[in-house]
């Protein structure tokens, strides 16, 4: 019997390429309706996935990605504050 794990592969809402979960950042939406990075993947709430590269995030806001992820319309401040998050992250 082979041991072959399956590396889990999401989408990214930005470039829209595959890509293995954990080379990829998470944004949740939580129950009380904020929008948070989820560095570790692990927080409960509704996902989407994004490159860490400014241009995927620039992308995501352009083509209304996470939009579509979440099904609702997002506030500009939640995109500054996930834009200065990913910047403290180090991912630019």
């Amino acid at each position: 019997m082979s041991a072959n794990k399956k590396v889990p592969v999401r989408r990214c809402v930005g470039c829209q390429e595959m890509k293995g979960k954990k080379e990829m950042i998470r944004v949740i939406r939580t129950k009380e309706g904020e929008f948070l990075l989820d560095a570790t993947g692990k927080k409960n709430g509704r996902g989407a996935y994004i490159c860490p590269s400014a241009e995927c995030f620039k992308k995501a806001v352009k083509n209304k990605g996470l939009e579509r992820s979440f099904k609702q319309a997002i506030p500009p401040e939640v995109y500054e504050a996930l834009e200065k998050e990913m910047g403290s992250l180090g991912t630019e």
